[in-house]
């Protein structure tokens, strides 16, 4: 008994030993993107973007008889449609002080170079909300870097604005203009264009696959800014007093620009182009971010 009592009693002690327990400290990793991840994005997949780019290009239209000779015909058309209709039944005249004062061609020049610059941003952010949704196959079944589907689709645009640039340059010297040596600085003005472009079509495209209604808006919002931009007017035209607010439209800086070293032979303006590239690059980071960060739910609404 006395045996028993004595094991019972230190099986007791021994169970009740507290055990002493050494917890890890618990650390919290936040998902962090390094500024300007969307170079090295680029960098990384520029073979597999020009690649789809190239078959983009070639699939709107595959069956045509005329096939990629369309990508000249159609700016060639729209362009002498501009010239007759403006040209020669409204016999519109543009006073702006250059070769261009007093032109039959005038305002057809100016409204065309207008619409390249309109239609990069339109075409671009009319696609961007349905590029995922039009794409399941690379959200559920494959790895694929989706971020590029916006490189793709601004790819193909560009292709096509370059071009409607080359049959502006060829309208010039077929309709008595000079061709001024500043048209070099044409990519320097849409390169901060293109960053801004990018960063909306990847905001437009994430937010695209959430709230599907967005497509409608945009078509609407890009018909305003079609009318809100100096596509069928100089900004010249306007009084100083809604000058100012007319610059506030993303388009309205870049196409002023472009018609400057294009069709008047200046020089572009550095101080506004440096402000407009900060803001473009600062655009493309924070929608290559909200891209990034809303992808993983992409599987779970689609």
């Amino acid at each position: 008994m006395l045996l028993w009592y004595l094991g019972y009693n230190l099986s007791s002690q021994i169970l009740t030993i507290p055990v002493a327990t050494v917890q890890a400290p618990i650390t919290l990793t936040l998902p962090f993107i390094s500024p300007f991840t969307f170079f090295h994005s680029l960098k990384k997949h520029k073979t597999l973007i020009l690649q789809l780019t190239k078959r983009e290009i070639a699939g709107r239209y595959r069956g045509s008889f005329l096939g990629l000779m369309w990508t000249v015909i159609n700016p060639i058309l729209m362009l002498a449609v501009y010239t007759f209709v403006f040209g020669f039944v409204f016999k519109v005249r543009l006073d702006q002080g250059s070769s261009f004062e007093n032109d039959k061609f005038s305002f057809a020049l100016l409204l065309f170079s207008g619409l390249i610059v309109y239609n990069i941003f339109s075409e671009c952010l009319s696609r961007a909300p349905g590029l995922v949704l039009a794409n399941i196959n690379y959200v559920k079944k494959i790895i694929f870097p989706l971020e590029i589907l916006a490189w793709i689709n601004l790819g193909s645009t560009l292709f096509h604005a370059a071009i409607s640039l080359l049959v502006l340059l060829l309208a010039l010297l077929l309709v008595n203009h000079s061709i001024y040596w500043t048209v070099l600085f044409i990519p320097v003005i849409l390169l901060p264009f293109v960053f801004l472009t990018i960063g909306i079509s990847w905001f437009l495209a994430a937010t695209g696959v959430f709230v599907r209604d967005i497509g409608q808006f945009i078509g609407l919002l890009l018909t305003m800014l079609l009318f809100l931009s100096p596509v069928f007017y100089p900004a010249a035209a306007l009084p100083e007093s809604l000058r100012d607010y007319l610059f506030l439209n993303p388009l309205s800086f870049i196409i002023e620009q472009l018609r400057a070293v294009t069709l008047f032979g200046q020089f572009p303006d550095w101080q506004g182009l440096a402000i407009y590239s900060v803001i473009a690059l600062a655009a493309a980071q924070t929608g290559f971010i909200w891209f990034e960060k809303t992808r993983k739910g992409f599987a779970d609404v689609l």
